[in-house]
């Protein structure tokens, strides 16, 4: 049974470590590449049974940020993002659970080093997400609201208090980031240890439901954060009042 909580260096390409989560995170980012190219071959003006699916699917999903944004516009203006964020996400967590994963690995100064760890169990990987979405929203803001409007949410001398509103303002960006962060790679690197526990102490049948929670867990972490995202898009392109 090996657990750590750092993700393992395998090698380096000029200079730069490559560890099993960053390997992880690669293959998760070829597959979703090579699906998109094929689907974007497929694609027609008189859609296939499965190009219609995708619409239906998108058209939903669009329809429910619109609950959110209350505006058609920028819900298309998201949702590259916020799909793209989620299905990333689902399929980094779903991959690491395939059945002997773990099991596949080097052996490096007597230790056991897997080639391949779930992307999420790596706090860098959820941080470079959660930066990505942070950043993101204030890129939104610069281009929905302007340059001045939108940094007078966080910098304002119209008074005591509202120069102190726009500390508080700013100390909450930063805690976006580590809540992001935190939360994805708690739930998933917790679910990684349970299943490897489990899977130890009985082999057998037993992890089954087990991984069956993991994979709704990995469907909802995904959910919560690209419906985060969305939610801090639409309310940092609001009107500062």
């Amino acid at each position: 049974m090996h657990i750590s909580i750092a993700a393992e260096k395998l090698f380096s390409v000029l200079g730069f470590p490559v560890t099993n989560s960053l390997l992880m995170s690669w293959l998760a980012m070829a597959i979703l590449i090579s699906v998109a190219l094929v689907f974007n071959r497929q694609a027609s003006n008189i859609p296939g049974k499965l190009q219609a699916l995708l619409e239906i699917i998108f058209e939903r999903l669009l329809n429910f940020m619109d609950s959110v944004t209350q505006d058609r516009k920028k819900s298309e203006l998201f949702l590259p993002l916020v799909a793209t964020i989620f299905i990333f996400i689902i399929t980094a967590n779903w991959m690491g659970l395939i059945p002997g994963l773990a099991s596949v690995g080097i052996k490096e100064n007597g230790e056991f080093i897997p080639i391949l760890r779930p992307m999420n169990t790596d706090l860098n990987n959820t941080l470079a997400i959660a930066l990505i979405a942070v950043v993101a929203s204030h890129t939104f803001g610069f281009l929905v609201l302007g340059f001045r409007a939108h940094i007078g949410k966080f910098i304002s001398f119209k008074s005591p208090i509202a120069f102190f509103v726009g500390i508080l303002e700013s100390i909450s960006e930063f805690s976006k980031i580590i809540s992001f962060s935190f939360r994805l790679f708690g739930n998933i690197f917790a679910g990684e240890v349970l299943l490897l526990v489990i899977g130890g102490l009985i082999p057998f049948l037993v992890p089954i439901p087990f991984l069956g929670l993991e994979l709704f867990v990995g469907f909802i972490q995904a959910l919560v954060f690209a419906m985060l995202t969305l939610v801090f898009l639409t309310i940092s392109t609001a009107e500062h009042h």
